[in-house]
């Protein structure tokens, strides 16, 4: 939502402004455009946003692009006393950055704590970044030749953030862009963009030079500033699959590095031999946790056999306890982020009801700890779910639980391969023959086993197949550090006394 003057509160009274970082300090929006940003749980604009004109976009490409130098030859042992204090200081401020998370996301307030923590260890593998990015060296290679690698910084690289996780997923690209010497532009959700800011000021106590973090408040102008700016060097995003396609094909037709990971429907396979009562639990925490706004979250339970009989009343029991409310409060799960995000996932309700699904448990009739005007929906099961209909098909993207039944294991990998989407998915058995071969067969980019959502941990990398990522790499770990380097090779050789004059053949051995 684009507005041409600031929205007011009920007074009249113009909402304060989040603004742009750029050279080190807060600077203003002058576009003369902003968006609202909605507290989800009361259901009103608190703040508006500023959405960057032309000119700011250029202003802070410009500005990392002047501080990449210095950044880039500063020594690697002040690089990293910077990373390590910034670190600190993030860890040391996690309370007060959640809360303002969840004032702007919705989420409850230990999931935005979670959040935190998962960004945290990215950060902490950045710090280990001098050992990542050695060279290789080989003596006489030929006579008197030496030859060895170097990785270098890319420059200016720009990263677009989705809203689910405003904090995370920035900081699945940045600690490590910057700590190997790249400057960063970074491209905030408008929806929830007060903490890109608050991390930027961290950032700058830590001691890091103006420049090297910048922050562009914006909409698509900034992207497309980004994507289509010769001095970017490379995109990071993360979002729905039909925009990580467009980031990756405009980003790629302009000759960067891109890395877009896109959407995602994740299946359970729960095998007739698992832990039922795992399986329930897992299901609700993997179904309804931050509210089933991430791509990592369950949407569909794959029952074997008769397993959907026993689990399904399991799941139910365990959803009439959840509280749905304020984020603030002593609740389990908070609002949906927007108003038009709340209605549009409460429509596939209806949805699977014209397609003959069985709904369980209808989020739509939920009782909330919270404001009336909050963006509210439930926890919703529902079973029965035909191959056919758009509750199976589309990423719902919000606290939807899908059951489909199948009669064999072998019908379950079937269902799961054939879909568009390879994000994460898992399998819940106690047979670890079935496990081995499921992670062997499945065509899918993050597995777990009796783990419902098998995010990988910092030093492994982020991303999945098919249409849930596009580019040259996933995110964060050994992946990340390649991504934000490129690897130059030197072949070297110094006279020495015995040098033999003029040979303009090739050297032999």
């Amino acid at each position: 939502m684009t507005t041409t003057a600031p929205t007011t509160d009920s007074t009249g009274t113009a909402l304060p402004e989040i603004t742009h970082w750029i050279d080190g300090q807060r600077v203003a929006g002058t576009s003369g455009r902003t968006s609202p940003v909605f507290d989800p749980a009361l259901g009103v604009a608190t703040k508006n946003v500023a959405l960057a004109s032309q000119d700011e976009i250029d202003r802070a490409i410009a500005s990392a692009k002047k501080a990449f130098p210095a950044w880039r030859d500063m020594s690697i042992t002040k690089r990293q006393q910077i990373m390590f204090r910034f670190r600190e200081l993030v860890n040391e401020r996690k309370d007060e950055l959640a809360q303002i998370l969840t004032a702007e996301h919705g989420k409850v307030v230990s999931d935005s704590l979670g959040e935190i923590q998962r960004g945290l260890e990215v950060l902490e593998l950045a710090t280990g970044f001098p050992h990542l990015i050695k060279g290789e060296f080989s003596q006489q290679v030929s006579t008197g030749v030496d030859v060895y690698s170097t990785k270098s910084p890319l420059g200016v690289v720009g990263i677009i953030s989705p809203f689910n996780f405003p904090v995370m997923v920035p900081m699945w690209f940045f600690p490590i862009a910057i700590a190997v010497g790249n400057t960063v532009v970074l491209k905030p959700s408008e929806k929830d963009p007060s903490s890109s800011i608050f991390l930027a000021e961290l950032f700058q106590e830590a001691g890091l030079p103006d420049g090297v973090f910048t922050v562009l408040q914006g909409d698509k102008l900034a992207v497309d500033g980004l994507l289509n700016s010769p001095d970017v060097a490379s995109i990071s995003f993360v979002g729905s699959t039909p925009i990580a396609k467009y980031i990756y094909e405009t980003a790629a037709k302009n000759g960067k590095r891109v890395q877009a990971l896109g959407g995602a429907k994740n299946h359970m396979l729960v095998l007739p031999d698992a832990d039922l009562e795992l399986v329930a639990d897992s299901a609700i925490n993997a179904g309804f946790g931050s509210a089933g706004e991430r791509c990592m979250a369950i949407s569909v339970l794959v029952a074997v056999g008769d397993v959907a009989d026993k689990v399904v009343p399991m799941i139910k029991e365990r959803m009439a306890k959840l509280v749905v409310g304020d984020g603030r409060r002593s609740c389990d799960m908070g609002p949906l982020v927007t108003r038009q995000h709340r209605d549009k996932v409460a429509s596939y309700v209806d949805i699977a009801l014209e397609d003959g699904a069985e709904v369980v448990v209808d989020g739509r009739e939920v009782a909330v700890d919270g404001e009336k005007d909050g963006f509210w929906f439930g926890p919703t099961l529902i079973d029965r779910v035909p191959l056919t209909s758009r509750v199976y098909t589309e990423e719902i993207f919000g606290p939807v639980l899908s059951v489909v039944r199948v009669d064999t294991y072998e019908e379950g990998v079937e269902l799961i391969n054939s879909g568009a989407f390879g994000n994460g998915t898992a399998i819940f058995t106690n047979d670890g023959g079935a496990a081995r071969r499921f992670q062997n067969e499945i065509e899918v980019g993050m597995i777990g086993i009796n783990v419902p959502i098998p995010v990988p941990v910092a030093y492994y990398s982020f991303g999945g197949f098919k249409d849930s990522i596009f580019g040259d790499s996933k995110a964060y770990g050994l992946q990340g550090f390649h991504f934000f380097t490129r690897e130059k090779a030197i072949t070297s050789r110094w006279s020495d006394p015995s040098y033999g004059g003029i040979n303009l053949g090739f050297p032999q051995a």
